[in-house]
């Protein structure tokens, strides 16, 4: 069957004109503004910007330091280095992430450790992460997947109990606070994304946050190629102005003044953005809780979740076809869906390092059902009606009677 057939087989005319995306950016005039300034401005990289942005995630976060850098994934990278991950060491994470969760272990000579989810959160199950605890694990990396936070006290009590770093990737979390302290102070590093979809973006862009300041020196190196001016870091006296050292490996995983200023105009509205993602959450919470059909991801009581991403889990003993034809017939109706995510260690590279399914079976059966529907500030309530009832048409087709 054709995806062009689906429409008339469901009842003809699609619900929606116009094709809603399950995320989407919202750039403003004062966003335009900001990125103008920058590009007229002296400077495009390594300006005043960066470290403008730095000082507004920290008020934001109440972390003592902040590294803007290019990317989520770079952020992840560099603090898995700051944290002296290498060769022979271990990472416990969650396989229900995207990759770059996992593979910043790999870029550091380290092993991945997978631990299975809560099937109720998504999130990652402390007691998995303690199970597969061994004399080679150096740090834990938790996801707060959707944007839920984890759950800090367990993983934090776990990783002392262990002696480990807690880096928590809130990639999907800013805005969201656990027991009303914000993320990106609750770990010894927190490290956000900053991609088209997040709650707030610069295009791409990334930072870490951090209270502890050797973590800070040590991040702030690996961003910039691990050169510095700072003279208590080199081992001789400065020949002058120009003069720098580079004292240990690094990367160029600099961001540039435009994105910063992109994002920091962005964190101005984050109050807006967090408002109209709840909103939008709560009423397909009320739209979705009675459909024997499909499950809705729970929340835990310690968290205000700001979410990133809205997944319902397709019960497909309840319905009469599979993901791909219930993806396909809502894409007909002009509802664009995603999946998030594939488990890590499933896909061919990890394969051919020896990881091999059945690792964490709550996870893969979990991903067998989930959809990743429509959620951004910017989505009216008519959009998200039309969401609704395009879910509504499509399981009462399929629905098993």
């Amino acid at each position: 069957m054709q995806n062009s057939e689906l429409p008339a087989i469901l009842g003809g005319t699609p619900v929606r004109e116009k094709k809603i995306y399950y995320g989407h950016q919202c750039i403003e005039d004062d966003d335009i503004e900001a990125v103008v300034k920058v590009l007229k401005s002296d400077t495009l990289t390594c300006g005043p910007a960066i470290p403008s942005l730095e000082r507004a995630l920290c008020r934001l976060t109440g972390a003592e330091y902040c590294v803007a850098v290019a990317n989520g994934t770079a952020a992840l990278h560099i603090a898995c280095l700051a944290a002296g991950i290498g060769p022979g060491d271990e990472v416990i994470t969650t396989p229900m992430t995207f990759a770059a969760s996992a593979n910043c272990a790999l870029y550091c000579g380290a092993r991945p450790v997978f631990a299975d989810i809560n099937p109720d959160t998504y999130n990652i199950d402390p007691a998995e992460i303690e199970r597969k605890i061994t004399p080679r694990t150096k740090a834990v990396v938790a996801v707060d997947f959707t944007g839920q936070v984890v759950e800090i006290e367990r993983i934090r009590a776990i990783c002392d109990k262990h002696g480990l770093i807690f880096i928590e990737d809130a990639a999907h979390s800013i805005g969201s606070a656990y027991n009303g302290v914000p993320v990106g102070s609750l770990a010894d590093m927190t490290t956000f994304s900053f991609h088209p979809v997040k709650t707030v973006t610069g295009g791409e862009g990334g930072a870490v946050m951090t209270s502890d300041p050797k973590l800070y020196e040590r991040l702030s190196l690996f961003r910039t190629h691990g050169i510095t001016r700072e003279q208590s870091l080199m081992d001789k006296e400065s020949e002058g102005g120009w003069y720098y050292q580079m004292v240990d490996l690094g990367y160029n995983y600099r961001i540039t003044d435009f994105q910063a200023a992109l994002i920091e105009s962005q964190l101005h509205k984050i109050e807006r953005f967090k408002q109209r993602r709840k909103e939008i959450v709560a009423r397909y919470n009320q739209a979705f809780a009675d459909r024997e059909e499909i499950f809705v991801q729970k929340e835990i009581p310690q968290a205000d979740t700001t979410r990133h991403l809205y997944i319902v889990q397709l019960k497909l003993n309840k319905l009469k076809a599979g993901r791909k034809e219930i993806f396909d017939a809502l894409a007909c109706e002009n509802v664009q869906c995603n999946v998030h995510y594939i488990p890590i260690y499933t896909f061919p590279y990890y394969r051919k390092l020896g990881y091999k399914p059945g690792l964490c079976p709550k996870a893969e059966a979990a991903y067998e059902g989930f959809l990743s529907i429509p959620l951004y500030p910017a989505m009216t309530d008519e959009d998200v009606e039309d969401v609704i009832k395009a879910f509504y048409k499509v399981l009462d087709w399929y629905k098993l009677q």
